[in-house]
């Protein structure tokens, strides 16, 4: 990994957006960068992007809080954009006085017929600084007429390049890139120059986004040196985004949906920090594996691999760990025949029902004659984790049936699937006297 200063640790932020529910492509965003951070004996920072949209920021700051929490994630400081607004209206003073920042009046109306007219002529639509030539006189009077104006960054005219942790290398030519707008007309800043500065009052050194912010990079190195920040200060890795898979309407599950769902927060973390992943880890567990590289080539997220893995590890889960979140009154017994069974947790709550619910199964046409000789051979209680193989053998003898063609219309029977537990454990559970009521139905 490259360190940006010689002998520093890492610092690591990750931006949470605070718009609504934190999806795993942001997750996998924050758990990259708490790994770079902790596997290099360095700060994780979280940072509360509250400027945007105030009212939704509190209500779903506790959600994503919590969110974070349950992946494992922890950090070593919170910091609000809201609370460095002061800073923020200072760098942009800084920016008016040195002319980097440049005042505009221009309506989207009126930069839509200059981007179309030049489209066109066949000319890039990059923006043309006429404000720049504004007189003050001129701007005088666009505000005596009540205008207020918006705030653009002077790019330089350089093509910049910098050394990217993923990508190996990065370029921008700002000359073909528009002045962006920094500064709102009511002076708030806009989201690019308030974490600019955010980044350099932190000493952030190290930052992992998506590859579809790559075209802004330029700017910030930009406008980081307008600042007079050092460019070099940061070192970027830009991951390639987390696809949602295939379907016109696919979308990137939420960590809040995945939890309800019944993925437990090992599966998910070693889902998205290890590519192909063979085993659930806990967070604190990846970090000395971690590699950046390895990390980014993640493209898609696949739902097939995190259930496997989400099966594995509900199968290590001790009942003390799923109580709480187990249908009531469902024992470890319980726990035990279905664990490894089941690839999320909700899946148990059918399972219960089997058990200790009152189901209808299907009615099982060919099977009459099997089933009522099943239910004649059916032993009688007490029963323990012996039962099943003691009745299946006297079944196979009273039939000469063996295999599936013995065990399939039983389950299909007692548990209305056509797959699931293994029944040696559930049938204690379930007891005679439902076995015995569910074979009478099967065969009705």
């Amino acid at each position: 990994m490259t360190r940006p200063r010689q002998g520093s640790r890492p610092c690591v932020r990750f931006a949470a957006p605070l718009t609504g529910p934190l999806h795993i492509g942001s997750a996998r965003i924050a758990l990259g960068s708490w790994l770079l951070a902790r596997r290099h004996g360095g700060r994780f920072i979280l940072r509360l992007d509250d400027l945007e949209h105030p009212e939704a920021a509190a209500q779903h700051e506790a959600a994503l809080l919590a969110d974070l929490e349950w992946l494992g994630l922890d950090w070593d400081e919170v910091v609000r954009q809201s609370d460095r607004r002061d800073r923020h209206a200072a760098a942009i003073t800084r920016l008016q006085e040195r002319g980097r920042l440049y005042p505009c009046f221009e309506s989207e109306a009126e930069l839509n017929a200059k981007r179309e007219l030049r489209h066109r002529r066949q000319q890039a639509t990059v923006y043309d600084r006429a404000m720049l030539k504004m007189t003050p006189a001129q701007r005088a009077a666009a505000e005596a007429g009540g205008k207020q104006p918006y705030w653009r960054l002077r790019l330089s005219d350089r093509v910049l390049t910098w050394p990217d942790l993923v990508l190996g290398r990065g370029e921008a030519r700002l000359p073909a890139i528009s002045d962006p707008v920094l500064v709102r007309a009511d002076g708030t800043p806009m989201p690019t120059l308030a974490s600019a500065v955010d980044d350099i009052d932190l000493g952030i050194t190290h930052l992992l986004r998506g590859e579809e912010l790559l075209g802004t990079t330029g700017v910030q190195i930009d406008l980081m040196a307008a600042l007079d920040a050092d460019p070099d200060a940061i070192a970027f890795a830009h991951l390639h985004p987390l696809a949602a898979g295939s379907g016109r309407n696919a979308r990137l599950p939420t960590l809040r949906g995945l939890r309800q769902d019944g993925i437990e927060p090992t599966a998910l973390a070693a889902s998205l920090a290890r590519p192909g992943a063979t085993e659930p880890a806990a967070v604190r567990d990846l970090i000395d594996g971690f590699d950046l590289r390895r990390f980014a080539r993640a493209d898609a997220f696949d739902l097939r691999p995190l259930l496997a893995l989400n099966r594995l590890a509900l199968r290590d889960l001790p009942f003390a760990a799923v109580a709480d979140r187990l249908p009531h009154g469902a024992t470890e017994a319980f726990w035990l025949a279905v664990r490894g069974r089941i690839d999320l947790l909700t899946e148990a709550r059918g399972y219960w029902d089997v058990v200790a619910g009152t189901i209808v199964p299907p009615v099982i046409e060919g099977e009459g004659a099997f089933l009522r000789t099943a239910l004649a051979t059916l032993p009688p209680e007490p029963w323990d984790e012996m039962v099943w193989d003691a009745w299946i053998g006297a079944l196979a003898r009273a039939t000469g049936r063996d295999g599936e063609a013995l065990a399939q219309p039983l389950l299909l029977a007692l548990t209305g699937e056509d797959h699931g537990p293994d029944l040696g454990a559930l049938l204690p559970l379930i007891g005679r006297a439902r076995a015995a009521q569910r074979l009478e139905i099967a065969v009705s």
